[in-house]
């Protein structure tokens, strides 16, 4: 009975040995082995794994391709025209051993914190190289800009253990005062383009107008041409008319302008006429019998 109480305890710890000396690497993971802070074992493949208990430890690390989003900071480019500017990038752990030594116990923080700072200096050196302007950078043509940036900060990156295997520019503006500098300029350049089509529509309206104007002066000239012409036509006509019928009887036509100058001398109200009796006017006024007629008043 003794022995029993002896020996389950001594089966327990001995489990419990087996149990901590064992360790499992998954296909997303890489793991190293240390021994008092000492690095004994890289394990890059998945599986079964053994290590000494309470004496080595297991430290994981993700072997996946990871992200990261970087600060946003200003860059001034060639032409001295600020710009807001961050970025991601796609990286991955491709040296645990020297990831571990680069970053010991600080881990992926540690590592991303360096890296970040890493793609800001390379960020900052390649848009405010020469030649690299705002409008490149606000362009489709700021890929190429950031394949110079994942180049040159891969370079860096290695010292690490991390390799990175892409970087995007996500955000390029400009900062605030920039922006409303811009949109009072841009603002100012559709009012200018705004006064130039209503000084071009005012133009045209006047050419129109003038062009309307020409077109009513014309036409009533031609109509008071035409007018006159037909004036002219039924006046040559009346008197061809009158000559024809003084022509048939002289004696009638005479009576007639005679009857016509009566009509037309003695309209009024308030005409007087002093005219002697026997005068050639009153000729057919008189007659056989008839008296001396009396003046008209």
């Amino acid at each position: 009975m003794r022995r029993l109480t002896y020996l389950i305890p001594a089966v327990v710890l001995l489990i419990s040995v087996a149990l901590s000396s064992i360790f499992v690497v998954d296909e997303r993971q890489r793991a190293l082995v240390l021994q008092f802070g000492q690095i004994r074992q890289v394990i890059e493949t998945p599986g079964l794994n053994f290590k000494i208990p309470f004496i080595q430890e297991v430290v994981y690390y993700d072997a996946r391709i990871l992200a990261l989003d970087t600060d946003t900071i200003e860059v001034t480019p060639s032409d001295d025209r600020r710009l807001v500017v961050d970025a991601f990038a796609r990286y991955r752990i491709a040296d645990v051993v020297r990831f571990r030594q680069a970053v010991g116990v600080g881990g992926l923080r540690a590592a991303e914190d360096r890296l970040s700072s890493i793609l800001n200096a390379q960020i900052r050196e390649t848009l405010g190289a020469d030649q690299v302007t705002s409008d490149t950078i606000l362009s489709p043509g700021r890929a190429m800009l950031a394949e110079r940036i994942r180049d040159g900060a891969r370079t860096s990156a290695l010292s690490l253990g991390i390799d990175i295997l892409d970087v995007r520019l996500k955000q390029t503006n400009l900062p605030m005062q920039n922006l409303e500098a811009t949109y009072a300029r841009m603002r100012a350049e559709r009012e200018r383009e705004a006064a130039d089509e209503i000084a071009r529509g005012d133009e045209a309206a006047q050419r129109v107008r003038a062009q309307a104007d020409r077109t009513v002066v014309e036409l009533v000239s031609d109509a008071r041409r035409e007018a006159e012409i037909a004036r002219g036509e039924a006046d040559a006509e009346r008197n061809g008319i009158f000559a024809s019928a003084f022509g048939q009887d002289q004696d009638f036509f005479a009576f007639y302008r005679s009857m016509t100058a009566y009509e037309r001398a003695l309209m009024g109200q308030n005409s007087t006429m002093v005219i002697s009796p026997d005068s050639e006017f009153f000729e057919f006024l008189g007659g056989a019998g008839a008296s001396t007629p009396a003046p008209l008043r």
